[in-house]
C-alpha cells in the first residue's frame, strides 16, 4: 500500500480534523455514483475509493493506538497534544507509553515532559524537556518549556554543581529568614506577631 498520508494529500503533522476533511473532500470527488454513465471511470473511482478508505482507516487506527507509522515517525502526536490540552493526562500518557522506544524522538520527550509538568512531577518533566532540547536544540517550544521549568524551580539545575544558582529563595531560605526575624523581635522584647 502507498503511504496513507500521501494518498490523502496531507502531512504527517496534520491534525485529525485536517485528515478527516481531506478524506471527505476526496471521497466526494471520487465517489463512484458521479461516474454512473461511464463503466471504466466508475471502476477506477471504486478503486480510488478503496484506496482512500484504506488510507484513512490506517492513519486513524495508528493514531488511536499510538503506534508509529511505517515511515518511521509517530503519527499520533497531534492527537496526544490535544489530549494534554484537554487535561486528559492519563490517556495521553498511555498513548505515549505505547510508542516503541526506537520511535521516541524529541517530540515524544517534550510531550511526556508536558504531561509530567501538569501532574506536578517536576524532576521527571525537567529531565524530559532537557532531553527534547538536546535532541532538537533549534526548537523554540522545547527551549521555552525547559526555561519555564527552570524559572519555576528558581533556576535549580540538578545537573550543574552548586545547587541553587538562580535568583529567588528556597523554602529553607524563607524558614531561616523567619527564625532570624523572630529571634530579633524577641531580643527587642516582643514576638514575631507583635512586631509585624
Amino acid at each position: 500500500m502507498k503511504d496513507p498520508y500521501e494518498v490523502l494529500g496531507v502531512s504527517r503533522s496534520a491534525s485529525d480534523a485536517e485528515i478527516k476533511s481531506a478524506y471527505r473532500n476526496l471521497a466526494k470527488k471520487y465517489h463512484p455514483d458521479h461516474f454512473a454513465g461511464d463503466e471504466n471511470a466508475r471502476e477506477l473511482a471504486e478503486e480510488k475509493m478503496k484506496e482512500l478508505n484504506e488510507a484513512y482507516d490506517t492513519i486513524m487506527n495508528q493514531r488511536r493506538s499510538g503506534n508509529a507509522s511505517s515511515a518511521g515517525s509517530p503519527s499520533g502526536f497531534p492527537e496526544i497534544r490535544d489530549l494534554i490540552t484537554a487535561n486528559r493526562l492519563e490517556e495521553a500518557l498511555s498513548r505515549l507509553d505505547n510508542i516503541s522506544i526506537d520511535q521516541r524522538n524529541a517530540e515524544w520527550y517534550f510531550l511526556t515532559g508536558s504531561v509530567q509538568y501538569k501532574r506536578g512531577w517536576f524532576e521527571n518533566a525537567y529531565t524530559n524537556f532537557a532531553t527534547a532540547c538536546r535532541m532538537d536544540p533549534a526548537n523554540p517550544e522545547y527551549r521555552e518549556a525547559l526555561n519555564r521549568i527552570q524559572y519555576s524551580r528558581g533556576g535549580y539545575n540538578p545537573y550543574r554543581t552548586g545547587g541553587n544558582s538562580g535568583s529567588g529563595c528556597s523554602t529553607c531560605d524563607l524558614c531561616a529568614g523567619m527564625v532570624c526575624c523572630d529571634t530579633c523581635c524577641e531580643c527587642m522584647g516582643g514576638d514575631l506577631i507583635g512586631c509585624c
